[in-house]
């Protein structure tokens, strides 16, 4: 018999609106086995209601975690009960400046749970935001009527996971290629060993990306630039697909510190040229040259705001619906949707990997454009 969803929601509201009336009914203490049998699925109910906003706080708190920075490096953690759970991880060096240095390890914080007293300043982790706030002795904190925390700040100096994966990075490309450097010097120029397969890269970029864009008089001084920033980026991408759980380039002020960068070099090794041709543009009537110069000088300031915006924006966008359909594996909890989750998790994984490169390629070719308008050296012939 198949009763339709209107008919049984109508039957279970009855049932718990009769559960009152029973009680009125009876004598004081005393309960019917069909009045327990309903108050005990209403309870159930609640439970289960409960359980299931329990489980989607916890979905999106995984997704959040994923996305914040932290002040120790937690691998993972195990255990049913929160309260009781086992983190296998490192923690990492807190440096903060409040009048003085304080300096002590991120373990005192207990996973964001303890409160940490130093030289008679108490410090707590907001869970929303992952900062460290000032607060009283029991870590209390004061919010505002947008509920945002309004305690006091201490400059924040820490080894978070972001820096100390910045770190290791940039680790990792110095002794891969000093020994890239090394063999090219020990074999007659021919690289050995992982070299190999960063040559052609190398080459890539030299040929496919420095010398169209800025030319073969002037690129060999941004080259070490380009290099860097490549594959500084493309490493730290990769990182973030691993299970470290680390999102540096998703990171508006990472992305905003190298295109801040590119900016300084553009406007440092500019040609008077292209000064000239912002402020003062050849070939032009004199009352469009006082229109356009602002604008064009809005257009140096635009350039490295869409850098920071494009791969920032890119990058977070793939963690965050990676992190979703990971997340829909555990929801869905069934022989259908969980493996449906999980394919689609594959394939957007797949094509993260690309992605990674490709932001990495995108912002070394803006990076090599914005150089080569900054060195062009410009004929005017065509302005008589």
């Amino acid at each position: 018999m198949v009763f339709s969803n209107k008919l049984f929601q109508f039957i279970l509201i009855a049932l718990v609106a009769s559960i009152p009336l029973g009680c009125f009914a009876n004598n004081a203490g005393i309960v019917t086995a069909q009045e327990a049998q309903n108050t005990e699925s209403v309870s159930t109910e609640n439970k289960l209601l409960s359980k299931e906003e329990k489980a989607e706080a916890d979905r999106k708190a995984f997704v959040k975690h994923h996305l914040l920075d932290s002040h120790d490096f937690t691998l993972f953690s195990y255990g049913k009960d929160e309260e009781h759970q086992s983190h296998f991880g490192f923690s990492l060096p807190i440096i903060l400046w409040d009048n003085g240095i304080h300096v002590f390890s991120s373990s005192k914080f207990e996973h964001g749970e303890a409160v940490v007293e130093s030289n008679g300043n108490f410090y707590k982790i907001n869970h929303h935001d992952g900062r460290i706030y000032k607060t009283n002795s029991n870590g209390e904190f004061q919010e505002n009527e947008k509920g945002h925390v309004t305690n006091d700040m201490p400059i924040d100096f820490s080894i978070t996971k972001s820096v100390l994966m910045i770190l290791v990075v940039g680790a990792l490309m110095f002794l891969l290629f000093v020994g890239l450097g090394k063999s090219y010097k020990k074999n007659g120029s021919i690289a050995k060993g992982a070299g190999r397969f960063f040559e052609p890269i190398i080459l890539y970029i030299r040929d496919e990306i420095a010398i169209p864009n800025i030319g073969e008089k002037h690129y060999k001084k941004y080259m070490s630039f380009l290099l860097t920033i490549f594959f500084f980026i493309w490493f730290l991408n990769m990182f973030g697909l691993t299970p470290l759980g680390v999102n540096i380039t998703g990171n508006l002020a990472v992305t905003a510190s190298l295109a801040i960068l590119t900016y300084l070099i553009t406007t440092f090794t500019a040609k008077k040229d292209y000064w000239k041709h912002i402020f003062w543009m050849p070939g032009v009537p004199v009352p469009m040259k006082f229109v356009l110069a602002p604008i064009e000088l809005l257009g140096t300031i635009i350039k490295p705001f869409s850098l920071t915006i494009r791969l920032y924006a890119n990058m977070l966008a793939g963690h965050v619906v990676l992190m979703t359909l990971i997340a829909l594996m555990y929801k869905f909890n069934s022989p259908i949707g969980s493996p449906l989750s999980f394919m689609l998790a594959f394939v957007l994984s797949l094509l993260e990997v690309l992605v990674a490169l490709l932001q990495a390629y995108i912002f070394t070719m803006l990076a090599a454009l914005y150089f080569g308008s900054a060195s062009e050296e410009h004929h005017h012939e065509e302005a008589h």
